[in-house]
């Protein structure tokens, strides 16, 4: 699922009728069931991201270190690389397009999680924001 997509979703379930508190508060709990699942597919997904990117990064690393073989060079598609030195070895890695894009989607993958982690303890607290809210209303009505 897009993070757009997520935002969309949850600009629609994070609004709080003020006119039903209690079905409000009736439905904490589908829609803590319904942001954990994605929470917890999102995690797969980034733990599957993050393994894939050092995977690769080391394969990269070994690219630009020229430890790797001719072989394995042509079933990557790329050139043999010439020995570079240690000091600049972080340059060549940080400019390097096929990592960038990898470390981009990981990035955006810990986006996703960390935004269902915080709409998971805006949901914990979902219960004493509609208390609080019955509250101050029976106080401004003189109860």
């Amino acid at each position: 699922m897009k993070l757009e997509e997520l935002e969309e979703l949850w600009s629609v379930d994070s609004k709080i009728d003020s006119s039903a508190l209690d079905t409000e508060s009736l439905k904490i709990p589908q829609l803590h069931h319904k942001y954990y699942k994605l929470f917890l597919r999102e995690k797969l997904i980034l733990k599957n991201e993050q393994s894939t990117y050092n995977e690769y990064f080391k394969i990269k690393h070994e690219y630009y270190t020229g430890k790797l073989t001719q072989k394995e060079c042509q079933e990557y598609g790329w050139e043999p690389f010439q020995f570079i030195l240690k000091g600049d070895l972080q340059i060549y890695l940080d400019s390097d397009k096929d990592l960038s894009g990898k470390l981009l989607k990981l990035q955006i993958q810990k986006e996703k999680v960390d935004f269902l982690e915080n709409i998971i303890k805006t949901l914990n607290n979902r219960g004493f924001l509609i208390k609080n809210a019955i509250d101050f209303r029976r106080f401004a009505n003189g109860g």
